[in-house]
This record gives C-alpha cells, structure tokens and sequence, in this order.
C-alpha cells in the first residue's frame, strides 16, 4: 500500500483525433454564428434603451400608467435594458473568443489556441451557472414572499 501511495503521477497526455477535430471545428461554427446573432441582440437592447426612454418620456400616456414612478419610470427601463443588452453581450463575446480561438488550434494545430478556447468555454458554463443560481434562488424568494403576503392577509 505504502508502494502506490509513494509513485509520482506521470503526466497524462490526452490525444484529440481526427474525429474530435471535427466535431470541434463544428462547434466553433455554431459559436460563430450564435455570437453574432447575441451581439445583435445585444445591440437592438441597446439602442433600443435609449429609444424606449425616450418614447415614455413623450407619451403622456405611458408615464400615466407608470403612477409614482412617472418621472423617473423612462429612466429606470432605459438602464434596465441596458444591463440586458451587456447581459447578452458578454456570452456572446465568449462564443466568439471560443470560436476563433478554437478553429485556429484545430486548423493550425495551435495548442495555445485550443487552450484558450477550453478557457473561454469554462468562463461561459460558470457564468450561466451563477446566472442560474441566481435566477433560482429569485424565484425561491418571489414564492417566499407570495407565501408571506398570502399569510398576512
């Protein structure tokens, strides 16, 4: 027992055939081409928060229905949708870095490059992970608080 406890790990050496060359040079189109659709999203948010404050601060009708928040209502959804369209640009600028630097290392055989693309992808699984976790424990507090409000009443 003493005997395996003493051996040093060799290093491991993993070998990408053929055949994973091409599901990740697949992969990098896909990635391609869903960053661009998100960096146009992102851009419609965009330009779309200063448009959408501007349409409810010249419609009185709008601010109406807004109530106690009519003044400050056209700005606080202008910096909401802000935040959505940097919400989706981010992810997106991690699709494009994974693709680029993915088709580079499986073309060129660019080890660097598919490092950074697996970096790339790690950051981009962590950060819908916080997103989901964030969103749960939301909706855990939206029915803890439906839950209290039912109670009080």
């Amino acid at each position: 027992m003493e005997e395996l406890d003493q051996q040093v790990p060799q290093e491991v050496k993993l070998i990408v055939s053929e055949e994973m060359r091409s599901y990740i040079y697949e992969l990098t189109k896909w990635a391609r081409f869903l960053s661009i659709v998100g960096f146009v999203f992102a851009a419609f948010l965009i330009i779309g928060s200063f448009g959408i404050g501007a349409f409810l601060s010249s419609n009185p009708a709008m601010l109406a229905q807004l109530g106690p928040l009519a003044k400050s209502g056209s700005t606080i959804i202008t910096i909401v949708y802000l935040l959505m369209g940097l919400f989706y640009f981010y992810p997106s600028l991690l699709l494009f870095r994974i693709a680029g630097r993915g088709q580079q290392g499986v073309l060129y055989g660019d080890q660097e490059s598919l490092n950074a693309a697996t970096l790339n992808l790690k950051s981009l699984f962590k950060f819908w992970g916080i997103i989901t976790i964030v969103v749960i424990v939301g909706y855990f507090g939206l029915i803890f608080l439906a839950g209290a409000s039912m109670a009080i009443r």
